[in-house]
């Protein structure tokens, strides 16, 4: 029987939630519209198609919406909070991800080509930043939220210094 893979050493920073929190609002808010938006436009068109019972019920459309997503938006950013996680530990950049499913990911520091820092609006407003990590192979690139903007920095500039050590000793 195979032992569970740790966990990865670092956790991303706290304020990552109020980020991924931000973002679920703002999706629920489009969904909402959306469902608005369909509910009226049925109601309007009087559509024929719909089940009577259901052509006088429009109104459930945007209320099941709330109630199926509302949930969700509270809990997806908790869930991630407790899921990313991130290490370099020797010559191997290890990250978990994900809140309904998982996903680990090794890159090997000798296989990276480019370390990127980006922020978005939402995250310069957090002081966050988010460090993609590219190699030749997009299986074996990554990307790491939710990093505060300093440890962010100090980690791309490590990653780019021992990628560019390990080119110098292969050649």
């Amino acid at each position: 029987m195979r032992a569970p893979l740790r966990d990865p050493a670092h956790r991303v920073s706290r304020r990552a939630i109020a980020l991924w929190f931000v973002e679920a609002i703002i999706g629920f808010a489009f969904l909402m519209g959306a469902a608005l938006l369909i509910a009226y436009l049925l109601d309007r068109s009087g559509w024929s198609a719909l089940p009577g019972w259901m052509g006088d019920r429009l109104w459930l459309l945007p209320v099941a919406v709330g109630v199926v997503m509302l949930p969700l938006v509270v809990l997806e950013p908790l869930l991630r909070y407790a899921v990313h996680r991130w290490e370099l530990s020797g010559d191997v950049v290890y990250a978990r991800s994900g809140w309904l499913s998982r996903q680990w990911v090794f890159v090997p520091v000798s296989r990276i080509q480019t370390v990127d820092k980006a922020q978005g609006w939402f995250e310069r407003a957090l002081s966050l930043a988010t460090v993609e990590i590219r190699t030749a192979s997009h299986a074996g690139s990554s990307t790491i939220q939710g990093l505060d903007y300093e440890v962010a920095a100090a980690f791309a500039e490590e990653l780019a210094r021992r990628a560019q050590e390990l080119r110098d000793d292969a050649t």
